[in-house]
């Protein structure tokens, strides 16, 4: 989610970079960089913190050019600092190189290149795209980006600058990282999103994953990886600015959403190995330690906290262990038993939630292993904690958690695999189904989302609602909670989330035509007894929701209307079953007209108790 601009022509390169950056913000940074070619050397200025800052820096000592790039970062190797803001250097300092993305092999290639003599500046995964091109340029900067491509492994946009050859700039784009090039009258533009180009121009050639750009004052040349010429037809942008941050979305909530695809494969790049296992060395943790734990003590506020009650399912399948799961607030309080041989998880977004650090106070002071489940590198929760397991969400907008949330569940997965491998208590051809499973994810996901068009008409008939209830069972009881959370905190409606089986002791007793039933029903080992609650609530007269697998008839009996997501692995179907529950949430508030984006008296990160 880092922003990317680039620009040659005609005028003050600076300011263009600048006011696209600015133009990005919207997107979530914690450092900005610019680097432009000044009379035959690569000269730059990058800064941790806003863009003021960079731009106060860019007061005191001005840079002018021809030929530039620009960069926001968010950052998903290496701390934020002056040093990991991009843009990286080679070591001669004539290549300069941004990056959206993840480089999945960048320690063996750092490792590789340290040992050819190559020195490092920062910790990020980007700076090895740097030396690499050291190596390979020869005269012909493109040619040497080709070449350096078929070394790295990863999902990325990256963004070529060299003293040597002022008069282009080179961008390549793999996997979903996005990459656009605006046209204009004797200049040329490239950014991330469509919002830095409008105030130049609305001609726009997107490039496309495995391709590689090549951009001069008088246009685009792009081919693929392997040197084909690519011809692009030429689109004009019709947005406003407003509609542009939001890729065309009506809300930045429903954007985000539909970038839970790109998310899951973001968090689980790297960590799938070729044998069908997990790689999470990246933890920093000792196996010695993780093997000797006893105990595991779980705590989190919000859709954290559900996220969390999933990985306590998974943690207890599958690595065999002991859970103890509390709200972080009611933990720092609850005279918690934790010692060394306690593992404790702290699950949060922002890594600053109030609570949730105060809890990791409580369980280092009691001697317990801390591990920080986050999306925030360098944030107050990952640097408190003895390991960190990164999200990989990209900043998120809307208040109300969704990708957030599907990363974090992607976190556990992951997590359980790695305490169960370490521990000896996975069954290896288990172990191996569920990773693949994994890596069908993304595309499960992007399927479940299909569903969209069909949630708009029933939201429509259900908003008038006063109260819904949602159940679930076993892995899906937490979805359920999520789901319910979802309809409360942006269309204003009163929902609970129930474990199926404690509907009969009370909730059913709410029960009745205006009380819709919400149901995560797809197969598993207990969907037989989901089926029974389903009956017993539409014998009260409530309209049964439920999300169900294609072709399951009992289910759809059982259902009034029924969304269909893709079948997996019961274990990894949450992650999948929760995208109806977000699309009818949304279409519901959208459809009363609720504020989606920033529901009242809420905020993203509650930084107070």
């Amino acid at each position: 989610m880092c922003g990317i601009v680039g620009y040659i022509g005609p005028r003050n390169v600076v300011d263009v970079l600048l006011d696209g950056l600015r133009r990005l913000e919207y997107r979530g940074y914690d450092s900005a960089g610019v680097a432009v070619v000044d009379d035959g050397r690569v000269v730059g200025s990058k800064r941790v913190g806003k863009l003021a800052n960079l731009e106060q820096a860019l007061a005191q000592s001005p840079l002018r050019g021809s030929a530039g790039i620009g960069h926001t970062r968010w950052a998903t190797h290496g701390r934020p600092s002056d040093t990991n803001a991009h843009p990286h250097l080679d070591c001669a300092g004539k290549i300069a190189v941004i990056h959206n993305g993840i480089i999945e092999n960048h320690a063996a290639l750092r490792a590789e290149l340290m040992a050819r003599g190559h020195r490092f500046a920062s910790e990020t995964d980007t700076e090895v795209i740097a030396h690499l091109l050291e190596e390979r340029y020869r005269g012909d900067l493109p040619a040497a980006v080709r070449a350096i491509l078929k070394d790295v492994r990863g999902a990325y946009a990256v963004g070529v600058l060299c003293a040597d050859a002022p008069d282009q700039l080179v961008f390549a784009r793999n996997g979903a990282s996005p990459l656009i090039v605006g046209l204009g009258d004797g200049e040329t533009f490239v950014a991330s999103d469509i919002p830095a180009l409008l105030a130049y121009t609305r001609r726009e050639l997107i490039i496309q994953e495995g391709e590689v750009v090549v951009v001069t004052r008088d246009g685009a040349t792009i081919s693929t990886f392997d040197g084909t010429r690519v011809e692009r037809e030429v689109n004009h942008i019709t947005w406003d600015v407003r509609a542009a941050e939001k890729g065309g979305f009506k809300h930045f909530m429903l954007k985000e959403m539909f970038e839970q695809p790109k998310v899951v494969k973001d968090t689980l790049a790297g960590r799938l190995r070729d044998d069908d296992s997990v790689d999470l060395s990246e933890l920093g943790l000792d196996d010695a330690r993780l093997r000797d734990v006893e105990k595991v003590a779980m705590f989190a506020c919000g859709s954290a906290y559900y996220a969390a009650a999933y990985g306590m399912y998974l943690i207890r399948s599958l690595a065999r262990l002991p859970v103890e799961l509390e709200l972080a607030s009611e933990f720092r309080y609850a005279d918690p038993v934790v010692g060394r041989r306690t593992l404790a998880i702290a699950v949060s977004q922002s890594g600053e939630t109030a609570d949730t650090l105060e809890a990791v106070r409580v369980a280092k002071a009691g001697g317990a292993a801390m591990l920080a489940v986050t999306n925030v590198v360098g944030s107050a929760l990952a640097r408190a904690a003895d390991a960190t397991l990164y999200m990989r969400a990209g900043p998120e907008i809307g208040v109300a958690a969704t990708k957030s949330f599907t990363a974090q569940c992607v976190d556990m997965v992951l997590l359980a695999l790695h305490l169960a491998r370490l521990r000896g208590t996975l069954d290896p051809e288990l172990g191996a189904s569920l990773v693949r499973t994994l890596r069908d994810v993304p595309s499960l996901v992007d399927q479940a989302l299909n569903v969209n068009e069909e949630v708009i008409p029933l939201a429509r008939r259900i908003a008038k609602a006063q109260s819904m209830l949602y159940l679930g069972r076993h892995v899906n009881f937490p979805i359920a909670l999520e789901g319910a959370l979802k309809l409360k905190e942006i269309s204003y409606i009163h929902a609970e989330g129930y474990a199926a089986g404690e509907m009969k002791h009370g909730p059913i007793a709410l029960l009745d035509e205006n009380v819709p039933v919400v149901v995560v029903a797809t197969r598993s080992p207990v969907q037989e007894k989901i089926l029974s609650n389903m009956a017993e609530a539409r014998a009260r007269e409530s309209r049964i929701i439920a999300v169900v697998n294609p072709h399951d008839d009992r289910a759809l009996e059982c259902a009034d209307v029924a969304f269909t997501v893709p079948q997996t692995h019961p274990l990894i179907a949450p992650i999948v079953n929760v995208v109806p529950l977000y699309l009818l949430a949304y279409h519901i508030a959208d459809h009363k007209g609720c504020d989606v984006d920033q529901p009242r008296n809420l905020a993203k990160t509650v930084t107070v108790e």
